[in-house]
């Protein structure tokens, strides 16, 4: 049985602590995909971390009040209640903390007990096994099946110290430009380089260098990164904009959310991780951006709007207050969304429409006209 670690994310990029405002689970407890697992606070936002997959709560060992780290250990989600995590999963270990109190088992490895148990009356030499990811039972076999000479090749350097600068970028296209210029003006992060899986490696993106595809990130986050832009729009399919933050989380990858400087938040807005709010955008009092959503150059959001998981408002669009977007919506370039009014998940407003009233889940607005139709 595997088991998926939960790390803090960075909340700020200027703060890589935070303070656990708030704990919403406790240990052993079962809990669903989507579940909220704690509110962390910085001197300048606020965020709520949610179970990206079904599992028992293990090593839960933080209290509220307690100040925490990016990429330190929060709990594990796994299979099974009875589920044992390595013995150096306790408070303030991060997940490329070197080390382990067995001294055993070789410094950076992480395996669990079972797993330990197993490649010891397998043979299998805990020196060869690789350090980018947790050893299960699983894992052990499917390395027995293979070849002697991969055997071989298994072992992997100690991954590098948690880099909070560098970021990388997913999306090689003019979404990928855009999210380049968002943070070179921002200056708080360094891109480290441009993932895509359709443009070759070797070229370049506005000067940054294209590295290959998602078969890079392994020996990304070996060298300590571990954020990442999704840069993939999904205007046109938005499934593919939900695999790549699918491949970024699997591979243990953070997305933070990033803003232009030019942009306009006010203090009391909250936006989930991966949200990306281009120039000159306004985010209303009391608003909440839901993860992996985008706020277009100029869009407006007024107050107490809420904007489901990966909604896209485009340039210029404007929502009244209190306005609810469904996930997945597409709101398009100067379209009106007029007060209180429900979009329905999936559903597209056309360019320049105006909507008086309530949009169902997967409705169609049309571009230039009014809803409803007189």
């Amino acid at each position: 049985m595997s088991a998926t670690p939960v790390l803090i994310p960075l909340v700020n990029p200027n703060e890589p602590e935070a303070q656990l405002a708030a704990i919403g689970v406790h240990d052993k407890q079962w809990v669903q995909s989507g579940t909220l697992l704690c509110t962390l606070e910085t001197t300048k936002s606020t965020m709520e971390v949610y179970a990206e997959a079904d599992g028992y709560i293990i090593a839960l060992q933080r209290r509220p009040g307690d100040t925490v780290r990016a990429g330190e250990l929060l709990c594990y989600l796994a299979a099974s209640a009875d589920w044992q995590p390595p013995e150096d999963a306790r408070i303030g270990a991060h997940s490329d903390r070197q080390g382990t109190s067995r001294a055993e088992v070789p410094p950076g490895l992480r395996l669990t007990r079972p797993a330990q148990e197993f490649a010891e009356s397998s043979g299998i030499d805990l020196a060869d096994l690789p350090r980018d990811r947790l050893i299960t039972v699983e894992f052990l076999k499917t390395i027995l099946e293979q070849p002697a000479a991969a055997q071989q090749n298994l072992a992997a350097p100690p991954e590098a110290p948690f880099d909070a600068s560098a970021v990388i970028i997913y999306g090689g296209g003019g979404h990928g430009k855009a999210v380049i210029e968002l943070l070179r003006a921002a200056g708080i992060y360094q891109i480290a380089g441009v993932l895509d899986d359709g443009v070759p490696a070797g070229s370049t993106l506005l000067d940054v260098p294209i590295l290959g595809g998602q078969d890079q990130l392994p020996g990304l986050h070996a060298r300590g990164i571990r954020l990442a832009i999704n840069a993939v729009g999904g205007i046109s399919n938005l499934s593919a904009r939900m695999t790549v933050f699918d491949r970024l989380h699997a591979a243990g990858f953070t997305c933070p959310s990033v803003a232009h400087p030019t942009a306009f938040i006010e203090p009391s807005a909250r936006l989930e991780p991966g949200v990306q709010v281009f120039p000159h955008a306004y985010i209303g009092s009391d608003a909440s951006i839901g993860f992996g959503s985008i706020i277009n150059t100029a869009a407006i959001v007024s107050h107490d709007c809420r904007i489901g998981e990966y909604a896209n408002l485009s340039p210029g669009a404007t929502l009244a207050g209190e306005v609810e977007i469904g996930a997945g919506a597409l709101v398009g370039m100067r379209a009106t969304v007029n007060l209180q009014v429900q979009i329905g998940n999936g559903a597209r407003i056309g360019n320049g429409a105006t909507v008086k009233t309530d949009v169902p889940a997967g409705g169609i607005v049309p571009a230039g006209t009014i809803w409803p139709k007189s």
